[in-house]
């Protein structure tokens, strides 16, 4: 469950600079040296404490590979060192620095999702990273790091205790069926969306055909932003309708080429949506909701595809699905922390997920899938910094996202918008998808084709003004 992303930099960086760099950057950085601390009995969901063995050296790592290793072996490495889970005892983060790539050096960074969701990932890149090729100034920290001691298991159980107690003194149970007229519609439009995942099941595509294992693979490309803005002027919709296009094409194509049966079937994506508030800018944390787009799960021309995407969005928009379920989870009551004792095993040799993933179960084959009735998959457009940005005087070229894939979920795709690009990572587990490649190469020709439709329709548009 941690969130990833690989920064690929011009030039060869020595590892001690990048050492260096971090240690100098950890006071802007509180929450990279706090730890959980589970709650005994899990009568209350972990804290987060200072980590009072906390080492910079065990969270930057150097991975050196063979001198001349390619740039497509070593983000191949990446992914396979993003693969195994982050070590819940320590803080919960890691920072690879590969190199071995001739004038290339690699940044891996890992996050838990507990920590930060996409739009807190790109914040914290921002203080890691320079904008400025001389280097960003830093202001020193007035006095050495010391730990705040942490609590004990006692005084953690007691604390915890105490404030459940406080919290059922203070509930208003005559409450909790009422519903203000306000929010009455906004709650029907999101129950709604949660019907329709079992009244309208989509397509089980073969990379939703079992559960996922711990192997990923990675496929990536970018696109000039500026053309994407070009296709967008010229056929409609916004910069999210065109990169839904772009993957919901490359999906369908997908399927029809694995001789799935995709005729009157569709496909769900989740499309992750930040609801960070201003006030929230520059914390860390996850502020996340989603909408569910339903699109079809046949090929397309290009074109008509962008209209049914713009239809969609709009549908969706309009019924404001986000903001309609942030306040259905926001009204539903929490789950007691108990009813989730299972996770503190989560990471050490009891975790049930460790045999899960050492003995996956087999794949549905064709003509005995159930219907899904969950999403296929993820579609995330992160934005970032559209300036360059800089580690130890070199630019960054390059931001790859690699993103969680999780129960029968096998392939999703990250787009991070970079220095006026965006690029594209699509992730699978290889099991259920072993050529994610087909994936990218879909989308490249979709979006091919849809700037020439583009470029088209602006030259005949100025054709028709002369």
């Amino acid at each position: 469950m941690h969130i990833s992303s690989v920064n690929i930099l011009d030039g060869e960086v020595a590892f001690e600079e990048v050492f260096d760099h971090f240690a100098a950057r950890m006071h802007l950085l509180p929450a990279y040296r706090r730890k959980l601390a589970q709650v005994p009995l899990n009568i209350a969901h972990p804290s987060w404490v200072d980590d009072p063995d906390f080492d910079l050296a065990n969270h930057l790592i150097h991975k050196a590979l063979p001198e001349g290793t390619s740039l497509e072996e070593a983000m191949d490495v990446a992914v396979e060192l993003n693969e195994p889970m982050l070590d819940r005892s320590k803080p919960l983060w890691l920072t690879y620095v590969i190199s071995g790539v001739p004038g290339r050096t690699l940044i891996l960074h890992e996050t838990h999702h507990c920590m930060i969701d996409g739009a807190s990932g790109v914040e914290l890149l921002a203080i890691i990273y320079d904008f400025d090729k001389k280097g960003d100034p830093v202001t020193p920290p007035k006095h050495d790091w010391v730990p705040e001691p942490a609590p004990g298991a006692g005084e953690l159980f007691s604390e915890a205790l105490g404030e459940n107690l406080q919290a059922l003194r203070e509930t208003d149970w005559s409450n909790l069926w009422k519903t203000p007229a306000n929010q009455s519609e906004m709650l029907q439009r999101a129950t709604k969306v949660v019907t329709d995942f079992v009244t309208k099941p989509v397509v089980t595509a073969p990379f939703n055909a079992g559960l996922v294992g711990p192997h990923r693979r990675l496929a990536w490309m970018k696109q000039s932003f500026g053309e994407i803005r070009e296709i967008r002027r010229a056929l409609g919709g916004t910069i999210n309708d065109v990169v839904l296009t772009l993957v919901s094409e490359a999906v369908a194509q997908y399927l029809e080429e694995h001789d799935e049966k995709t005729a009157d079937q569709h496909m769900r994506i989740m499309c992750p949506v930040n609801v960070r508030t201003e006030n929230q800018q520059g914390a860390l944390g996850n502020q996340v909701s989603a909408i569910f787009p339903i699109l079809p799960a046949w090929s397309m021309d290009p074109t008509q595809r962008l209209a049914v995407v713009c239809a969609e969005t709009a549908k969706i928009k309009q019924n404001q699905e986000a903001q309609a379920l942030t306040l259905l989870q926001d009204s539903a009551p929490e789950p007691w922390p108990v009813a989730l004792w299972a996770t503190q095993l989560v990471g050490t040799p009891m975790d049930p997920t460790r045999l899960a993933a050492n003995m996956p179960m087999p794949l549905l084959p064709h003509g005995i899938r159930p219907p899904n009735i969950g999403y296929n998959f993820v579609c995330t457009n992160v934005p970032g910094a559209q300036v360059p940005q800089y580690l130890c005087g070199h630019q960054i070229t390059d931001q790859v996202g690699l993103l969680v894939l999780t129960g029968n979920v096998g392939f999703s795709v990250t787009i991070l918008s970079y220095n006026q690009m965006l690029f594209f990572g699509f992730i699978s587990e290889p099991r259920l998808m072993p050529d994610v490649e087909k994936i990218a190469q879909g989308a490249e020709q979709t979006f091919s084709a849809l700037l020439a439709q583009a470029r088209q329709r602006a030259d005949s548009l100025k054709a028709d003004s002369a």
